[in-house]
Order: structure tokens, then C-alpha cells, then sequence
């Protein structure tokens, strides 16, 4: 370990192989490297490395192997890349390289594997490129910042396994001469705003295991040849523009290997994608020959059914004015209570009963009479301004939605007197709010409410289910604005429910297709440490703001830091606190309390033997999970 700048290239010109993977270098790679003149393989992966690549690097025309990935290498690739004609493996990937491909890597005629992905380049891949006909393993370009049409040139890598150039912003046409690529297994093309039609070509690709061409433009039928390619085995062809059939046979009959969701047009296939039916012309003309006699049918049943609904309301009306009125009971949509129902229930709003509070005001368990089914009160502080709007909201937002994960209103009592009263009556929920699991014990010193490993992960996955709820399924699309641990409760199974949404926004389209509005205008959008950025700067309250909120709760989760916690200083914060760890000392930022007791004071040191010995098979298993969920917070 240590600054890689110390080294002085002074080894004996006659080196061949210098490897020196999985190490913990870093500084820059220095240019005295060209002294090495007999060198075939330069190995520095996974390290930490910073800088650009010197363009030194051309000066070893003996250079084979060439694996820089795993850094945090920047600047541009050299064009002198170009003069290693012997060149057959080339790894730069995972590093924070930009600007564009250099054509001259042309010139490498001996490549077999090129691996640029999860950098920030951009520009058009040069043609020059696919030129390279020796290319045969692997062509891996995705996670970047592409632009412009995929080059009809692609056709001559006739003999290359993989192609992979998803996740890039790469449009036009896909050229036909992509079916010239004789022995391709995987194509991974998502990701991408590639248009126009599925070309018939790719059902030449006898070989092909593996085809994604998800979130794109592209449009019209689905080749129905595809459903010849026996070899295939994962067909993505989500979020396009496709219409018409899609085919029942081949690999579209099995419905776990085939994805064609987010394509409104599409029709047909085997019953379990659950798409509608075809419709069949000969059909539709049998309808219409027989749609007056319908209609007609349709009008009888319809005045039947208004002659019975009135007399059936005339005789409820006469019967109910015998009768007083009732309050309806808990287990209707919404039932009635008063002020002093909810003081009854409550013990006059006891301190006993003081669940918590915020700033729009305080909440208390009660116990309602009737079927003494427990709830949670919610009384509003009306000494601030905000709170008639946060009202309306909340109850604007919570009447018409419904999900496991969201908790559940019961019902709302508002007072028009002088002394004024407003109060929201939610399900209760014993377990608490999440906050309290993740900081109240420890900050109180008492360990016996820690959440384990599988507990944290079924929350972050309720939590999930319940934005995703609020984005595609409710009434309308509606932005939380607030989502933190405190406004996360657990109910008596430890499932994770939704609360507080005196701040959210319902997004609705205008009929002229204009932009979104909100029906709120509250000014401040969230909490500290939580919020998107954009919004302290008065930014529209936005899902993706949601979404930001979403990775913070999920790194203070897995981490057990709060977002303002006192380490956070200057320009460190907790996504690059954490970003920053990843994927080797991911297990040093985990919360101590997912470990066990006996194990807590020992984790530094079996990171450490890790390193050397190799990884137990639990705490690996334990590692490749924390640094999946915090590569996603991230």
C-alpha cells in the first residue's frame, strides 16, 4: 500500500510481467514506467490510483496486457494508446475517465478484449473501432455518456462474443449490418434513445443467448422470427414504442425469460404476460352488425335499473326520518368523532399518552369507545401559519390512496369555534418510527431494540413498495416531500408504513399537455440532510426528489449515521462518505450493531485478515449484500 509516485521504475529492463492488482496504491501512475521497454503486461487494477493516464503508455510497443480498471483514474484516454499494435486485452473500466474514444485505437489490430464501461466519456464511437476485426471476447462500451448513431461498421466484428453499449445516450437507427456478427452471444443495447424498427437482421444471430434492447424509441411489430432463435434465452424488450402481436412461440413462451412491459401497443402472446387480445377484423364487423341490438339491450337494462334505484331511495328517505342519526363505526371508510370523543379517547390529551411531536404539532395514542380499537391523534398546532395548508394536503393526499405500506387514515375532526381545533386520526402503530430503532437505543444506551440485517432490508423494500405505489398506481401521481426515518412507523409485525404527508405534492397533467402542477405551495420542501438540493434552492418538487430522499434513508440505514451527524463537516456528507468506501472497505462504514455483540469489537481485524487470507464464506456473503444496497443508495 502507499503512493504508487515512489516508484521509480528501476527494475531491470528485461521485466515482462508486473502485477500488482488489489493493493491499496495510490497517487499517479509514474511516467519513469516507460523504462520498462520489455514489458508485456502491466497489471494496477483495483487500487486507488488517481490522475491521468500518461501518455508514456505508447512507448512500450511490447505492451499485451494492459488492466487499469478499479481506479480513479480522470482526464482523457491518450491518443497514444494507438501505437500498442500488440495490444490484446485493454481494461480502463470503473474509473472516472472523460472525453472521447481516440480513433487511432484503430491501430490496435490485435485486441481481443476492450472494457471501457462505467466512466464519463463521451462523443461518437469512432468507426475505426469496429474496424478492429480481431476483437472476439469481449466489447464492452456501457455506463457512459455516448452520443450519435451506432456505426454500420459494427457489421465486420464478425468472430466477437459480448457487445455491450448500454446505459449511454446513443440514437438513429440500429444499422441492419448488426446481423453480420456471426458468433454473437449477448447483445446489451438498453438504456439508449435508439429508434425507428427492430431490425429483421438479428434474427440471423443463430448464436444469441442474450438480447436487450429495453428503454429505447423503438416502434412497430416485434420480428416474429426471433421466436426461431433456439439458442436465445433472455429476451428485454421493455419501455419501447412496440405494437401489434407479440409471438406465443419459441422463447416467447416462456414468460420468465421474455420482458415486454411499458409497450401500451403491444397485444397478444401466451396468457401469463397478461397482455390484451389481438383484435380480430373479421370479429369487429360481426360487433357492428349486431350493435344496435345491443344498444338496445344496454337501455332497457339502464332505465330498469334508475326505476328501481328511485323508488328503493324514496323508501330509505321516508324510513330514515323515523330514526335518529347514527355515528357510523370504525371499519367504514370514514367515520365520525368529535372533539370530545378524541378527549375521551386520548385522557384529555395526557402526557401519558404523548406519542411525539413536530412542527405541526403533537400526537397522542387514544382508545376509541366504541370497539376500543387503538389509534394515533394527530392534533395540529394552528399557532403556525403552515398548518391549514398542511391539513388540506394531507387530507387531499391520504382520501383516495391505499396500500399496505402507506398508514392508514381513519378519519379528521376540525372545529370551527373560537378557540379552533383540527386533528388527523391515523391506525396506530406499536412498534414506533424507524428512527427511534436506529438511533434511540443507542443514543439511550440500551442495545435491545437493534434491527437486524433481514429486518433493515424488508423495511428499505417496504418503503420501496410504498413510492412506487404513490408514482404509478394511486389516483394521481403524488411526491411525498419528506421522507426520513421519523416519518417511516412499524406496525406490530415490524412492516414498514409510509406517514406524514403534510408536505407532498399531487402531480397532475394539464388537458393542454403543459408542464406538471402542484396543488400545494408550501415554500419548504423537506428536511435537513434529506431533502434534494435542488430544492433549497425553491426547485419543483419533483419524484426524483423522493428518490434522493430514498438513498439517504438507505445509507443511514445500512450505516446507522444520520445525514447531519456531527462527522459530516465541510465537504464531506454521507453519499460520499460512503461512496467513497465502496466496494473494498464497504464492511468499515456498516453499523456495528448488524454484527454480532461478540464479533463488533473484532470486525477491523478480520477486515484486515480478509484482506490477506480470504474472506470467511459468511462475512463474504454479508459484504456482496451491503455493498449491492449501498452501490444503489449511492
Amino acid at each position: 500500500m502507499g503512493p504508487l509516485s515512489n516508484f521509480k521504475a528501476n527494475l531491470s529492463t528485461q521485466l515482462l510481467v508486473l502485477t500488482l492488482e488489489n493493493n491499496q496504491l495510490s497517487g499517479i501512475i509514474p511516467a519513469e514506467i516507460e523504462n520498462l521497454v520489455n514489458l508485456t503486461a502491466l497489471d494496477l487494477d483495483s487500487n486507488f490510483l488517481e490522475g491521468n493516464i500518461p501518455s508514456v503508455i505508447g512507448k512500450l510497443p511490447k505492451r499485451q496486457r494492459l488492466f487499469l480498471n478499479d481506479n480513479r483514474l480522470s482526464g482523457q484516454i491518450p491518443s497514444s494508446i494507438g501505437n500498442l499494435t500488440l495490444l490484446y486485452e485493454l481494461h480502463l473500466d470503473d474509473n472516472n475517465l472523460n472525453g472521447s474514444i481516440p480513433s487511432n485505437i484503430g491501430n490496435c489490430q490485435k485486441l481481443q478484449y476492450l472494457t471501457l464501461p462505467n466512466n464519463s466519456l463521451q462523443g461518437p464511437i469512432p468507426k475505426q473501432l469496429f474496424l478492429i476485426s480481431s476483437i472476439s471476447i469481449s466489447l464492452n462500451l456501457s455506463t457512459n455518456s455516448l452520443v450519435g448513431s451506432l456505426p454500420i461498421e459494427i457489421g465486420n466484428l464478425k468472430s466477437l462474443s459480448t457487445i455491450d453499449i448500454s446505459k449511454n445516450k446513443l440514437s438513429g437507427e440500429i444499422p441492419s449490418s448488426i446481423g453480420d456478427c456471426n458468433i454473437l452471444e449477448h447483445l446489451y443495447m438498453g438504456g439508449n434513445f435508439f429508434e425507428g424498427t427492430i431490425p429483421r437482421s438479428v434474427t440471423l444471430l443463430k448464436g444469441l443467448q442474450d438480447l436487450d434492447l429495453s428503454l429505447n424509441n423503438l416502434s412497430e411489430q416485434i420480428p416474429k422470427n426471433l421466436e426461431k432463435l433456439s439458442a436465445l434465452q433472455s429476451l428485454n424488450l421493455s419501455f419501447n414504442n412496440l405494437e401489434g402481436e407479440v409471438p406465443a412461440k419459441g422463447i416467447f413462451g416462456n414468460a420468465s425469460a421474455i420482458f415486454v412491459n411499458g409497450n401500451d401497443k403491444l397485444c397478444g402472446g401466451i396468457a401469463k404476460l397478461h397482455l390484451p387480445t389481438c383484435t380480430n377484423p373479421r370479429s369487429m364487423k360481426r360487433k357492428k352488425s349486431n350493435a344496435f341490438r345491443i344498444v338496445l339491450v344496454i337501455i332497457g337494462l339502464v332505465l330498469g335499473f334508475l326505476l328501481i334505484t328511485s323508488f328503493l331511495t324514496l323508501y330509505w328517505r321516508r324510513r330514515s326520518k323515523s330514526k335518529p342519526p347514527s355515528t357510523p363505526l370504525i371499519g367504514e371508510q370514514f367515520f365520525k368523532l368529535s372533539y370530545k370523543d378524541l378527549f375521551q379517547a386520548t385522557g384529555g390529551f395526557s402526557s401519558a399518552n404523548f406519542i411525539g411531536s413536530g412542527s405541526f404539532g403533537s400526537v397522542y395514542k387514544g382508545i376509541i369507545d366504541q370497539d376500543e380499537t387503538i389509534v394515533a391523534v394527530k392534533v395540529l398546532n394552528l399557532q403556525n401559519p403552515r398548518v391549514y395548508k398542511s391539513f388540506m394536503v394531507e387530507c387531499k393526499a391520504l382520501r383516495n390512496i391505499r396500500h399496505r405500506n402507506l398508514v392508514k387514515i381513519l378519519t379528521s375532526c376540525s372545529s370551527i369555534d373560537s378557540k379552533g381545533f383540527k386533528a388527523l386520526v391515523y391506525e396506530f402503530m406499536p412498534n414506533g418510527s424507524l428512527d427511534d430503532w436506529l438511533h434511540m437505543s443507542v443514543e439511550a444506551h440500551n442495545h435491545s431494540r437493534n434491527l437486524d440485517f433481514l429486518q433493515r432490508l424488508n423495511i428499505t423494500i417496504d418503503v420501496a413498495s410504498a413510492l412506487d405505489y404513490l408514482r404509478y398506481n394511486s389516483y394521481a401521481p403524488i411526491v411525498h416531500c419528506d421522507l426520513k426515518p421519523s416519518n417511516v412507523l412499524l406496525d406490530r409485525d415490524m412492516t414498514a408504513h409510509v406517514n406524514d404527508f403534510g408536505l407532498a405534492r399531487l402531480l397532475l397533467e394539464t388537458d393542454d399537455n403543459s408542464s406538471q402542477t402542484q396543488t400545494s405551495t408550501i415554500g419548504i420542501k423537506g428536511s435537513i440532510g434529506y431533502a434534494a438540493p435542488e430544492y433549497g434552492m425553491g426547485g419543483r418538487a419533483t419524484i426524483q426528489g423522493d428518490v434522493f430522499s430514498y438513498g439517504i434513508l438507505l445509507l443511514e440505514m445500512f450505516t446507522g449515521k444520520r445525514p447531519i451527524d456531527q462527522m459530516f463537516t465541510d465537504d464531506l456528507n454521507i453519499h460520499n462518505y460512503s461512496m467513497t468506501a465502496l466496494p473494498v472497505h464497504v464492511m468499515q462504514i456498516l453499523d456495528p450493531t448488524l454484527l454480532p455483540e461478540e464479533e463488533q469489537s473484532e470486525q477491523i481485524e478480520e477486515i484486515a485478515i480478509n484482506r490477506i487470507e480470504g474472506p470467511s464464506h459468511r462475512t463474504n456473503q454479508l459484504q456482496d449484500c451491503i455493498t449491492s444496497i449501498i452501490e444503489i443508495a449511492v
